[in-house]
Formats: C-alpha cells, structure tokens, sequence
C-alpha cells in the first residue's frame, strides 16, 4: 500500500514493511544497521545493577530521555579499554545544537577514567537527527594514575536533551574493544611526534567509481586511495570505512553535487526542488578510529549549488599520537579501519525537495606502512590494529564490513 493512501486511510498512521537495504517508508532513509547477532541489554539505574560487557563483544540497548544507564566492565590491570556508544533518534525527531549522548568508565569510586579525551558527541549546528557516537576510554600507561588495577568498572550512558527535544527514548549500539600494553616499555616512546607534514595533499582526481555506503560501522563500505561517488537522501548517513596502517597518513574530502543532478548516479528523480534556499551545516562528515574514537569533522552549508568540505590534515598512524594533547592527533594512535560518516541534513529536503544528491569523495592515502608496537598480549577482537593484505583487498573491491548482514545498501562496486 503506498504511503499517502495508507495515511488517508489510517488517518497518519501506517506501518510499512521493510524492504531489506532500503527506508522504512517513502521519503525516509533506511534505518541504522545495527551488528548481526546484538546482544540486547538493559541498561541500569544503579551501578550495581547494571548488565555485564564483554571486550570484543557489541550490544544493543536504550537511552531515555532523562537518566543515565549504567553497564559493567571486569578489565584487566594491564589493559586499555574503549567503550563506543552510538546514539541513535528516530527519523523525524526534533534535536537541538547541544543534544547528544555522553559516555564515561568510572571506577568504584565514580572517578572518570578518561576525563581529558573527548567522550560526548552533539548534533551540532546541523540539528540533523543522525547517528552520533562517544567513545569513554580506559587507559593504562606508564603516566596514568587514575583507573589502575583490575577490577570491575562501570560504564555508565547519559543524554543531554534541550526542553524542545523529542520525548522518545533513542536506540543504542554498544562496542567494546581492549588493547594490551606493549611488550616492553623501554624504547617505546612515550611523547607525541614534534613534528610531522601538515601541509594538505592534492585531492586524488579521475573519474569517480560508484561505491554505495552502508547504513552503519557494522555495514560499512570499504575504500582505498580514489575518488568514490555515490547518492544521498535528506536525512540519510552513510558510512565507509578506509584501511590506515602503521605511518600511513589519511586525507579525505567531499563533494555535494548541485540540486539540479537529477538523483544522482543512476538515481532517479523522486520530485522536482522547491527553488532556491539555503541550509547551515548541510553535509556533516565525521571520522573515527578503529575503535570509534573521533577523530575529526568537517561541514559545509549548501544552497543548491555544489559544495566542498574536507577534514583537516591528519597526522600519520603512530602508537605515541596517543600522548598528544589536540584530539584530533592523540586520536590517530592505531593502525586499522577508520570510519567515515557522511549526513545530509533533513533540512535539505525542504529547501530542495527529497531528490538525493551527487555525493563524492576523494580520499587519500600516503606514505608507506611501517612496523607498529609489539603488544604482550592480542587486542580483543583479534586484529583490531593492523591492516591486512586481507583488509587492502577488501579496500580495493569495495567490501562491505559485514557482507551478507543487510547492513548495506547496496551491492558492491
């Protein structure tokens, strides 16, 4: 039944099934991939009571809008520990600039395990319900004094909501990943590079290659150096994943194309725009690390011309990034699949109608993998911090991160 006849028949409410790799219903995108085989957990009230995670291990759960949840972690004294939580509002809801989600490992005396690394994430000018994701951090080294020791941590989750935000409760994905310490401390440097290329790269050039992004981290699709071309909806966020090795430094770009491109590549046209307009923070492109730490954003307005956004230049993968004060730098500590999230704000479809755009990105990789850390123990999962002949294969091909999930949109370039 399509969707308007069913509105009048239904007087606005309708359930439409869902098609696998697409939206829910007409004029929505499809909804966030959660990981194939998510445990579902019930966040808690109280600490003590909060459901146990396990490293290696995503689950999925919910934020209300008031109160935080709280989980439980038993880590290890010699193990460092990320806590990646994606928040994730209905379609339509209302956000403002400052809601968002807020993540934290405390020990059994409510200290803050992490309290200089970035662990909140925010809609931001956009106000673009998408999904956003903090990561807290628990990490052990020879000049951290707070967290030691084993034991059991608590995890706990809280929404920042403004009064005109939605009521409804938002979706959660958790992720957990620990990595061991390295081997033997003597000669691993424990200070960040003095100085490393910050000038930024010519963008690759050539003619773009279709590569469909996937609706999640768990779906995403895979790229290497190149230009990649692909259509957005208002509303919708798609999500790559590009394999970055030990001394290898990433640049990326995008391109919105002008609302005139008619759908896309090979996208066909839905409705007409509705003329000029303009809209703040229309494009949002947000990358992560391997353990979904933000690295960096970068946005751009659009007022149905073409658009430019491009992240700022980025440091070479190098395990002593971690002891940078700047984010964007401490955040470039591994080697592995950093994750690339590219959102068109709702907005756009009032302003130029719900026709998706000409996306494209020009991505960059350079300079040539060198050995990384020897750790004294194997990262949970297996191969989080390391690139594979495997991982470039899949990188060439165009892979999706979970093929056969559905988490995909579409088939592989």
């Amino acid at each position: 039944m399509a969707a308007g006849l069913c509105a009048v028949l239904c007087a606005g409410v309708c359930t439409v099934v869902a098609l696998p790799g697409r939206a829910e219903a007409v004029g929505a995108p499809a909804p966030y991939g959660f990981a194939e085989g998510a445990k579902t957990v019930e966040g808690a009230a109280s600490n003590v009571e909060g459901p146990r995670l396990h490293s290696g291990k995503t689950y999925k759960s919910a934020l209300p809008r008031a109160g935080g949840r709280f989980y439980r972690l038993d880590l290890m004294a010699k193990e460092s520990a990320y806590v990646a939580v994606t928040a994730v509002p209905e379609f339509g809801s209302r956000v403002s600039y400052a809601d968002g989600v807020e993540v934290f490992i405390q020990d059994a005396d409510g200290n803050n395990c992490s309290p200089v690394e970035s662990q909140e994430a925010r809609f931001g000018a956009s106000e673009s319900p998408r999904p956003i994701t903090a990561t807290a951090v628990r990490r052990v080294g020879p000049d951290e004094k707070t967290c030691e020791g084993a034991g059991t941590y608590y995890v706990l989750v809280e929404r920042t909501s403004a009064p005109e935000s939605s009521q409804e409760a938002w979706d959660l994905e958790l992720r957990v990943a620990s990595e061991p310490a390295v081997r033997s401390a003597e000669g691993t440097p424990t200070e960040p590079p003095r100085s490393w290329n910050s000038a930024t790269p010519a963008p690759p050039t050539g003619e773009r290659k279709r590569r469909e992004g996937g609706t999640s981290f768990n779906g995403a699709r895979a790229l290497g150096k190149g230009v990649w071309g692909d259509s957005i909806e208002p509303g919708e966020t798609l999500f790559y994943r590009v394999p970055v090795d030990w001394g290898q430094q990433l640049s990326v770009g995008a391109e919105l194309g002008s609302s005139g491109a008619g759908g896309g590549l090979g996208g066909t046209s839905r409705r007409a725009g509705r003329g000029a307009g303009y809209v703040s923070s229309a494009l949002v492109m947000s990358l992560t690390n391997p353990v979904r730490v933000e690295v960096d954003d970068a946005d751009t307005a659009y007022d149905g011309k073409q658009k430019t956004t491009a992240l700022d230049p980025l440091p070479p993968v190098a395990y002593e990034n971690r002891y940078a004060p700047a984010d964007e730098v401490a955040a470039m500590r591994f080697a592995g699949w950093y994750y690339l999230a590219v959102h068109l704000s709702a907005d756009v479809a009032e302003k130029f109608g719900d026709d998706p755009l000409d996306l494209t990105l020009r991505v960059d990789v350079g300079g040539a993998p060198r050995p990384g850390p020897e750790y004294a123990g194997t990262p949970v999962p297996a191969g989080e911090f390391g690139v594979t002949e495997r991982d470039t294969e899949a990188a060439r091909r165009g892979e999706a991160a979970a093929a056969g999930s559905g988490a995909g949109r579409g088939t592989i370039g």
